[in-house]
């Protein structure tokens, strides 16, 4: 009687990422006969028609075809976190590692840690999910994640936390404004001129904690959805920003234009970039060894 295969498992959970079977085949490094084959040969064992095959109309999974492909996925993802596992007791880093990060600093704090990965350990297949807190969290408490890089700002109670660097507000401002050449800058000098506001999540409502806590109202000009827009619009005068500190920012907006950042006067914002994973799950070694390198990138 024949069985499924770890490589049975690995082709059909691919399935779902094409539109026909010729690109799922050259995704996958294998011939369009021998991918047909190899459904032909699942759909057998399970017993099942698991997906439709039309020339004209390309590739389409039934129902059970779509639930196969996700536990097959899941279990082939297990399959190399056993291996993985395996080999880190060997020192050995092999397998899959899947890292959430923020947006706003994921440019900044991840292409260390990845370049490093892929030149040490080439046999890690690291996946990366960028986005906000409104993603992030979920992804993590559903388990598509090992752990994620988030401010430690209104996050929920049942994260396990590591701290991978400290922050605070700064003022980001024109290079020729009023203030650029100060060492610091009181956010009552400004708070009157027009804010380009980080419109994401959570750091559009620590803005609004910050100006609060000193009994200031904001002045917003525009609502930008990223750190790089914000930087722009400032580097163009249109107003000031107020970011979040970061490891390596870069000197220039991507239009290449100059802007200057400022400690606010006093401190502001301050808070912690942390790992977080759920408390109820045991962070991997795989996950743990890309977390040390990460805490060695940054700092």
């Amino acid at each position: 009687m024949s069985r499924l295969t770890v490589r049975h498992l690995e082709l059909f959970a691919a399935l779902p990422q094409h539109s026909t079977l010729a690109e799922a085949a050259a995704a996958l490094h294998i011939s369009e006969s021998g991918l047909s084959q190899a459904v032909s040969e699942i759909e057998r064992i399970v017993g099942e028609q698991l997906c439709v095959r039309r020339k004209a109309k390309g590739l389409q999974l039934t129902p059970a075809g779509q639930y196969f492909a996700r536990r097959a996925g899941q279990l082939a993802d297990e399959v190399d976190s056993l291996v993985g596992d395996l080999a880190a007791t060997r020192g050995e880093i092999t397998g899959p590692v899947r890292v959430g990060c923020y947006v706003g600093f994921a440019d900044t704090v991840l292409p260390a840690t990845l370049a490093h990965f892929a030149e040490h350990h080439p046999r890690a297949r690291i996946g990366v999910q960028v986005g906000g807190d409104d993603e992030l969290l979920p992804a993590l408490a559903d388990g598509r994640l090992d752990f994620a890089i988030l401010y430690d700002m209104f996050l929920p109670s049942d994260l396990n936390k590591q701290v991978v660097y400290e922050t605070e507000v700064m003022a980001v401002l024109p290079a020729d404004h009023r203030l650029a050449t100060l060492p610091d800058v009181a956010l009552s000098d400004l708070a009157g001129e027009s804010l380009v506001l980080l419109d994401s999540a959570p750091s559009t409502a620590n803005t609004h904690r910050v100006f609060a806590d000193l009994g200031l109202q904001p002045n917003v000009g525009i609502a930008a959805p990223t750190i790089e827009l914000v930087r722009a619009l400032v580097g163009r005068g249109v107003g000031y920003g107020l970011l979040m500190a970061r490891p390596n920012p870069p000197v220039t907006t991507t239009e290449g234009t100059k802007v200057v950042t400022r400690p606010l006067r006093p401190r502001a914002g301050q808070t912690t970039v942390v790992a977080a994973w759920p408390k109820h799950m045991t962070l991997g070694p795989r996950a743990r060894a890309f977390l040390d390198r990460l805490a060695i990138s940054v700092s």
